[in-house]
């Protein structure tokens, strides 16, 4: 296993920053937060994407779309990264 291949310790505390993770990982990883995010009754949070072409912000937006656990998202505003972030609130439990 090289370094590549090694998990990742994400700190679960309604952020993450999807810089530098391969865009394989993605729906997986988005998956593992939000349940994270929930199991911590995190309510919000934010995914940050960045704004480059869109790509990724489009994959992120389409697999918010299919969790259920999932409320609401939208992009960010001046104070949370503009459209280079994704803010989200998840269902109540």
């Amino acid at each position: 296993m090289d370094r590549e291949d090694k998990p990742v310790a994400v700190p679960i505390n309604g952020t993450i920053d999807l810089h530098g993770f391969k865009p394989s990982e993605i729906k997986s990883l988005l998956h593992e937060f939000i349940h994270a995010c929930r199991e911590k009754n995190i309510a919000s949070g934010r995914i940050v994407h960045g704004k480059g072409i869109g790509t990724l912000r489009e994959t992120v937006h389409a697999n918010l779309k299919k969790n259920p656990l999932v409320k609401s998202f939208q992009l960010g505003d001046h104070t949370s990264g503009g459209w280079g972030a994704t803010v989200f609130t998840l269902q109540k439990k």
